[in-house]
């Protein structure tokens, strides 16, 4: 089940194969390190960390508390990831393009997170995630309420620093914005907080079978009625299907390339399709069915609210329907960086994100790039100079 409807879902959108260009440092072998290894590996110091929530989750960060060449003091800085992501994805791209070797070489203390749930985080004091379905009960809800609010007191307390800077991709700015709206002594915690493909407000999502999804109502009782908690895809299938076939011919890679841009937009010229087979083996990183389901709810209702329980919603909320997140009350300095070709993460709903977050939407940046697309802001060719080169400027100012 879990491999079926992640093809379902991977190959959503497939488009005529077309040409690409690209050229980074990487090295197939990435594939088959873990994260400190591959860090390691382009010399770069490497930490592993671990935070436990207050409701037992244990979650993992990895650290990379300077650059390659320098040894000084840095600020801290905390990136989370989107849905179905991990910390792997800021470094996999290799030096000089990975997120995470860009602000440790200019001067940040990186700390890279994992929400509960992924591959890093899929522990808990005392539920089995094998086991035990409670282990799933969760959406972005409580990673926002409880998982990042644990890494930034854990980071602060090792760094003894009163504030960081927080950098949100995707799922991890929803996070963001669920924390400091409904813990709202966390917006003293954040100097600033620049967004990546903003996800909040989802009416305006140009994917097809992510708006099918949300509109057929059966699929949350299907998956509910068979026990199914977790979504998972094998990474190990995966790396075998890639390094197999991903590193054919020219058609072939363009094929495997094809399946990345499902639900996120068409993209070829920011696409490396050597570089398959190392995001293969470590993307997809796993996620709740809840987390899923929750951000179908949004696209189905517009809304920026809470989990819908359903008949349930009266003895969890004392309402018929769920609660709305009140983003007005956002007291951190907020950045928006968005682009055209984003099909999840759609201008429309930028827009209407900021405002609602009124004067704390300090600017919405375009990515100059009309084709940039969401899976992008990880792997694309230009991201250091559209996107992470925006990201230093306005933390520069704080």
């Amino acid at each position: 089940m879990h491999l079926s409807l992640s093809i379902i879902l991977l190959l959503n959108c497939t488009i005529a194969i077309l040409p690409f260009e690209y050229s980074v440092q990487y090295d197939e072998q990435d594939a088959f390190l873990t994260v400190p290894e591959i860090i390691s590996k382009y010399g770069y110091p490497v930490e592993e960390h671990y935070v436990t929530t207050p409701d037992g989750y244990i979650l993992k960060l990895h650290r990379i508390p300077h650059g390659a060449n320098s040894v000084l003091p840095a600020k801290p800085v905390l990136v989370m990831h989107g849905l179905l992501c991990s910390s792997a994805d800021w470094i996999i791209t290799g030096p000089n393009h990975g997120l995470g070797y860009f602000l440790a070489d200019r001067g940040y203390d990186v700390w890279l997170g994992n929400a509960r749930g992924n591959k890093f985080s899929r522990n808990h004091t005392t539920l089995n995630p094998d086991a035990n379905p409670e282990f799933w009960k969760f959406s972005f809800h409580e990673i926002g309420t409880i998982d990042v609010p644990a890494m930034i007191d854990y980071i602060l307390g090792v760094t003894k620093q009163r504030q960081l800077f927080h950098v949100g991709y995707s799922q991890g700015t929803t996070s963001f914005y669920i924390m400091t709206s409904m813990r709202p002594e966390y917006n003293k915690k954040v100097r600033v907080h620049v967004s990546l493909a903003p996800v909040a407000y989802m009416a305006f999502v140009k994917s097809p079978i992510l708006r099918f999804l949300a509109h057929w109502f059966p699929v949350e009782k299907l998956f509910e009625a068979i026990g199914f908690h977790e979504f998972n895809p094998s990474n190990e299938f995966l790396k075998k299907i890639a390094d197999k076939y991903c590193k054919k011919d020219e058609s072939i890679q363009n094929l495997c390339a094809n399946v990345l841009f499902a639900l996120c937009g068409y993209s070829p010229a920011e696409m490396n399709t050597t570089l398959i087979p190392v995001i293969f083996a470590h993307t997809p990183a796993g996620a709740s069915v809840q987390q899923i389901m929750h951000y179908a709810q949004l696209v189905r209702t517009g809304q920026f609210q809470q989990y819908d329980f359903g008949i349930d919603n009266l003895g969890i909320y004392g309402s018929l329907f769920p609660p709305l997140y009140e983003i007005k009350h956002i007291e951190t300095p907020i950045y928006l960086v968005y682009s055209h070709n984003d099909w999840l993460a759609a201008s429309e709903g930028v827009f209407t994100l900021c405002k609602h977050l009124g004067d704390n939407c300090k600017q919405k940046l375009k990515v100059s790039d009309n084709l940039f697309n969401h899976i992008d802001y990880m792997y694309g060719t230009r991201a250091p100079e559209v996107v992470y080169a925006k990201v230093t400027n306005i933390m520069a100012h704080y």
